[in-house]
């Protein structure tokens, strides 16, 4: 009997150690929907943070669906839900408010993290955004002490808050060193059409401006044609056009993913707004390598920027959020 009872026990526990061994081997699931290719810088970012968390966390396994039609959303959402991924994020400006805010309460517990310009809901739907107005602010101060003409261009998406703020905060920095500056402000009406961007950029430096903000693609073509420097966006885009691009704002998505993926595991998941996970003081948002413009650049420019830049990192200065429709000169 003692023999039968050791031979079952020895049974439980290879059993157990084997089922321990399989809820340890088990994948972290992400799935990432978006509206625009994923060339497309926003939503591009969201997809680079994915992947490195998935090379540097480790046991992850990650699916996207790129250029989903608005009536197409909802369905490709539901699917991932369906398939129970841990963790499901993307880009719900515009067309992808409300379903996925109606898909998020169908399945409370999965954890939902999407760009949008309104708030989270609660139990599960959290938010997030590009709080890039921090470098957009050094951009500014730079392109103030450099442009010889005192006129500057931005060619921006659409004139909602997350792209407005931006603009802004290029602006504001551009007139704290500079206050004769006039800037040039175009919208392209949609999240990528280069062909419209570059359209706007020339029509901005035959109008004088001498530097531009490129806040979606496109412009660095014009830039190339008719020899003026530009700033990029969302992420370090100096090999793009090396002889054009400056420097400019960095969004960095990995460490809201990552919080995202812990928050999950620890069981912690609530409906919050992640938008401090994008800021420069998070590691969310920094100002891009400045390249061969290191040794182009006035020494004293690249200082003050530098110097501010600590003075935003240790919180002794804050970049003024504004999101209202900013005026073009």
């Amino acid at each position: 009997m003692k023999k039968v009872l050791l031979a079952l026990m020895m049974v439980l526990v290879a059993c157990s150690l084997a089922f321990g061994a399989e809820q340890k081997a088990k994948p972290f699931k992400i799935a990432a929907i978006f509206q625009t290719a994923i060339e497309e810088p926003w939503d591009g970012v969201i997809h680079q943070a994915c992947l490195k968390a998935k090379k540097e966390m480790g046991n992850i396994e990650y699916e996207f669906a790129e250029k989903v039609a608005a009536a197409d959303f909802e369905k490709v959402l539901r699917e991932y839900a369906e398939r129970k991924f841990d963790l499901i994020v993307g880009d719900a400006f515009l067309a992808g408010e409300e379903p996925s805010r109606r898909v998020a309460k169908d399945y409370p517990k999965i954890a939902f993290a999407f760009g949008s310009e309104f708030g989270p809901v609660a139990p599960n739907y959290s938010v997030f955004d590009n709080w890039i107005h921090e470098p957009a602010y050094l951009c500014g101060i730079i392109a103030g002490r450099l442009t010889k003409t005192n006129i500057l261009g931005v060619v921006a998406a659409i004139p909602i808050g997350e792209v407005n703020r931006l603009v802004n905060a290029f602006k504001a920095g551009a007139l704290k060193v500079n206050p004769k500056v006039k800037v040039k402000i175009s919208y392209i009406g949609g999240w990528f059409d280069p062909p419209k961007a570059k359209e706007a950029a020339i029509a901005q430096i035959e109008a004088g401006a001498d530097l531009i903000y490129a806040e979606r693609f496109g412009v660095f073509e014009a830039a190339k044609e008719k020899k003026i420097l530009a700033f990029g966006n969302m992420s370090d885009q100096n090999a793009l056009a090396p002889d054009v691009v400056i420097t400019g704002p960095v969004w960095d998505m990995y460490p809201t993913i990552k919080f995202c993926i812990e928050m999950v595991k620890k069981k912690a998941w609530v409906a919050m707004d992640l938008g401090e996970w994008s800021m420069m003081a998070k590691g969310g948002a920094r100002l891009a390598p400045f390249h061969g413009f290191e040794q182009k650049l006035p020494a004293a420019v690249i200082q003050e920027v530098r110097d501010l830049e600590k003075k935003i990192l240790n919180g002794t200065f804050r970049v003024p959020i504004d999101e209202q429709p900013p005026v073009s000169d």
